[in-house]
C-alpha cells in the first residue's frame, strides 16, 4: 500500500515538472515571433475594415434589388393585363370578321347568282349562299343586329333568284329525259348527278318549289319508264312461241281435233308441252343480258313465254336497280321509286295477268316460279329493296295458276274416256309418255328445291295416272295382254324418270315395284301358255310324298305325260317363248331379263318335277326321258348371252 502511494507521489511530480518546463518553452517561442504576431494583428484589423466596407456596399444593393423586384413585379402585372386586353381583342376581331364575312355580299356573287350559268362556279356560290341564309337565321344574337336589317333583304332577292334560276335549269335537264331514244341511265350519272347540289339547295331554301321539280322528275319518269316497258313488252310479245293450250292435257286424247285448234300441230308432235328438254337452260342464262327484239325477229325466232319472263324481269331489275340508286343519291329519298315506278308496274302487270289467265303450260309456269326465286336472290345479293313486294306479288300469282294446270292435268286422267283412249296395241300409251316426261321434267326442277307441295302434287297425279292405266289394260281381252301392257309402260316410266335424275324418289320406287310385280305375273302367264299341266302338277302334286301308299299316290302314269311332252318340246317352246317376247316387249333389255325370269322359273318348275319323278315307284324308267338339268340351264345361258 504504501508502495502504491510512493509511486503515484513520484508521478505526479514528474507531470508538473513537465508542465513547467513546457511552459516555459512556449513563451519563449511566444517571445520569439511577437513582431509577427504584431503584424497578423495588424493584417486582421485591415480585413476587418474592409469586411465592414464590403457589408455596407451588399447592404445597399440588398435594398436596390428588392426595388428592381418590385418594379418588375409591376411591369408582370402590366404585362399580363395587356396580354389579356390583346387576346379578348384578337377574339372580338376574329368574331367579328367571322359575323362581317358571313354577313356581307360580295358583288362577285351577286353577279354569279344573278347572271351567271349554272356550273361548277354557280353551284359553288349556291353553297355560299346556303350557308349565309342558315346564318342569319340560326343565331338568335343576329337577328338582332343592325347590319341584318341592311343585308337581309339582299339575301331574300338572292334567294329567289337563284330557286327560280336552278328550277328553269333543273327541268329543262329533266325535260330531256324525254327525247326519243335517250340513254335515261348515262343521262342521270353523267349530267343529272353533277348537279345533285341543285336539288339539296331547293330542297333546304325552296320547298315549294323543290316540290314542284320532284313533281316533274316523277311525272317524267313514270311517262318514260312506262312508254318504254310497253314498247319493250310488244315487241317481247311478237316473239312468243305458244306451248300449250286449255286441250293440251295429260289425259286428252291425240286424235281429237277442236273447232279452235285445226291449224294447230297435233298433240302426239310437240313435245315441248310435257318435256322439260331444251327449255332447263334458261335457268343457267338467269345473268344473261335481256332479248333485244328486233334482232330476234329479224333471225325469225320464237322463244317460249319463260325466256319473255327472264328478259323481262331482267330488264326491270337493272333498271329498277339504277333508279333506285339514283333517287337515293340524288333527291335522298328511296320513297320516290315506288311513286315513279307505279306505271311501270301496271303496264307489267296488265300484261302478265293476260298472259297468265291464257298460260296452260304447266311446265313453262314452274320455270317461271324458279326463274322468279332466282331474281329475288340476285336483288338480295345486291341489297337493294325495291322489287322485294313486286316479285312477292308474281309468285304468289303464279303458284295459284300452276296449281289449277296441274288439276286440269289431275282431272283429265281421271275424267278420260278409256274407250276412245284405248288401243288394240301393247307398247307405251301415248298418255303414259306424256305422264313420264311431264313427272321427270317437275321432279328435275325440283332438285334443288325439295319443295312438298309440288311433292305432294305429283303423288297426287301418280295415282291418277295408275287408275287410268289399269283401265287401259282391262280392254285386253287376255290376261297376259295386260301384263305385256302394263309392264311396256312401266318400264319406260322408269326409263324417262331416271334420265331426269339418278334418283327420282318416292315415284320412280313405286313403279319398279309394280313392274316386278306385273313381270311376276307375266311370267306365270307364259309359262302356263306352253306349260300349263307340267306347271299345274308341280303346285298341286310335287310337294305330296311319292312313296305314300294312299289312292292319291302319284304314280309313273301320271307324271310319264309330263316328263314326255316336257323332253319332246322344251328347246322349241323356248324358242317360242323368246319370239313371244321380243316382239311384245319395247324395251329389249327388259324384254330379255323377263325371258331370263321366265326360263328360270320354268328351270324351278322342271327340277321339281325330276325331284318327283326320282321319287316315284318305278320312275326310273323315265330317266331316259329326262331333260338334264345342266343341258337346260346351257340352254338359257345362250340367251343370258344375246344381252
Amino acid at each position: 500500500m504504501m508502495m502504491w502511494w510512493l509511486t503515484s507521489c513520484r508521478k505526479v511530480l514528474n507531470y508538473e515538472t513537465i508542465q513547467r518546463l513546457s511552459r516555459r518553452t512556449y513563451v519563449k517561442d511566444y517571445i520569439k515571433e511577437s513582431d509577427n504576431l504584431v503584424s497578423l494583428h495588424d493584417q486582421i484589423r485591415d480585413c476587418d475594415t474592409i469586411l465592414s466596407q464590403m457589408e455596407s456596399l451588399l447592404s445597399g444593393f440588398q435594398a436596390e434589388i428588392g426595388s428592381i423586384s418590385s418594379d418588375i413585379k409591376v411591369l408582370q402585372e402590366k404585362s399580363m393585363d395587356m396580354g389579356l386586353k390583346l387576346k379578348n381583342r384578337k377574339l372580338a376581331e376574329s368574331k367579328l370578321a367571322k359575323f362581317v364575312e358571313d354577313i356581307i355580299v360580295p358583288p362577285r356573287m351577286v353577279d354569279i347568282i344573278v347572271d351567271g350559268e349554272v356550273n361548277e362556279e354557280y353551284m359553288r356560290t349556291l353553297e355560299i349562299l346556303s350557308k349565309k341564309l342558315k346564318f342569319v337565321t340560326a343565331d338568335s344574337t343576329v337577328k338582332t343586329s343592325m347590319a341584318l336589317k341592311d343585308v337581309q333583304p339582299e339575301l331574300e332577292r338572292l334567294r329567289q333568284k337563284a330557286v327560280s334560276k336552278v328550277f328553269d335549269f333543273m327541268v329543262q335537264k329533266l325535260y330531256a329525259l324525254r327525247k326519243p331514244k335517250t340513254n335515261i341511265q348515262i343521262l342521270q350519272q353523267s349530267v343529272l348527278l353533277k348537279y345533285k347540289y341543285v336539288i339539296a339547295f331547293l330542297k333546304e331554301h325552296g320547298k315549294e318549289v323543290y316540290t314542284e321539280a320532284r313533281a316533274a322528275y316523277l311525272d317524267t319518269m313514270n311517262k318514260v319508264l312506262s312508254a318504254h316497258f310497253r314498247a319493250y313488252i310488244q315487241a317481247l310479245e311478237k316473239l312468243q312461241l305458244d306451248i300449250a293450250t286449255s286441250n293440251d292435257l295429260i289425259g286428252v286424247e291425240a286424235r281429237g281435233t277442236s273447232l279452235f285448234s285445226t291449224r294447230r300441230e297435233p298433240l302426239k308432235n310437240r313435245s315441248s308441252v310435257f318435256s322439260l328438254g331444251d327449255r332447263i337452260h334458261i335457268l343457267k342464262e338467269i345473268d344473261q343480258p335481256a332479248l333485244i327484239p328486233h334482232i330476234a325477229e329479224a333471225s325469225s325466232q320464237r322463244y317460249p313465254y319463260e325466256v319473255l319472263f327472264r328478259s323481262l324481269h331482267k330488264l326491270l331489275m337493272d333498271t329498277a336497280s339504277s333508279e333506285y340508286l339514283f333517287c337515293d343519291e340524288f333527291f335522298g329519298e328511296e320513297s320516290l321509286f315506288s311513286d315513279i315506278f307505279a306505271g311501270p308496274f301496271a303496264v307489267i302487270d296488265e300484261h302478265f295477268n293476260a298472259i297468265l289467265s291464257n298460260s296452260f303450260d304447266a311446265i313453262g309456269l314452274m320455270l317461271m316460279i324458279r326463274l322468279t326465286h332466282q331474281h329475288q336472290l340476285i336483288m338480295s345479293r345486291r341489297r337493294i329493296p325495291c322489287l322485294d313486294s313486286y316479285l312477292d306479288k308474281v309468285n304468289i300469282a303464279l303458284w295459284p295458276r300452276f296449281k289449277m294446270v296441274f288439276d286440269m292435268h289431275i282431272n283429265s286422267l281421271r275424267n278420260a274416256n278409256v274407250k276412245t283412249l284405248w288401243e288394240d296395241d301393247v307398247r307405251p300409251h301415248y298418255v303414259m309418255r306424256r305422264y313420264a316426261e311431264f313427272t321427270a321434267s317437275l321432279i328435275h326442277l325440283n332438285v334443288d328445291y325439295g319443295d312438298g307441295q309440288l311433292e305432294m302434287n305429283l303423288e297426287r297425279l301418280r295415282m291418277a295416272v295408275d287408275d287410268l292405266i289399269m283401265k287401259l289394260s282391262t280392254q285386253f281381252l287376255k290376261s297376259k295382254l295386260q301384263s305385256v301392257f302394263l309392264i311396256n309402260n312401266y318400264d319406260m316410266t322408269i326409263a324417262v324418270l331416271k334420265e331426269a335424275g339418278p334418283d327420282g324418289g318416292k315415284i320412280q320406287i313405286h313403279f319398279e315395284e309394280v313392274l316386278k310385280s306385273q313381270t311376276t305375273i307375266y311370267v306365270e302367264e307364259l309359262l302356263l301358255e306352253h306349260f300349263s299341266d307340267l306347271i299345274k302338277f308341280v303346285k298341286t302334286r310335287a310337294s305330296e310324298d311319292p312313296s305314300s301308299s294312299s289312292e292319291k299316290a302319284i304314280s309313273v302314269n301320271e307324271v310319264e305325260p309330263l316328263v314326255k311332252d316336257f323332253a319332246s318340246r322344251w328347246k322349241d317352246t323356248i324358242e317360242l317363248m323368246h319370239k313371244d317376247v321380243i316382239t311384245s316387249f319395247s324395251n329389249f333389255l327388259c324384254g330379255m331379263e323377263i325371258l331370263r325370269t321366265s326360263l328360270t322359273q320354268l328351270l324351278l318348275y322342271y327340277t321339281r318335277l325330276s325331284e318327283c319323278v326320282k321319287k316315284v315307284q318305278g320312275g326310273s324308267a323315265l330317266n331316259k326321258d329326262l331333260v338334264s338339268i345342266q343341258l337346260i340351264i346351257h340352254e338359257i345361258r345362250k340367251f343370258s348371252r344375246t344381252f
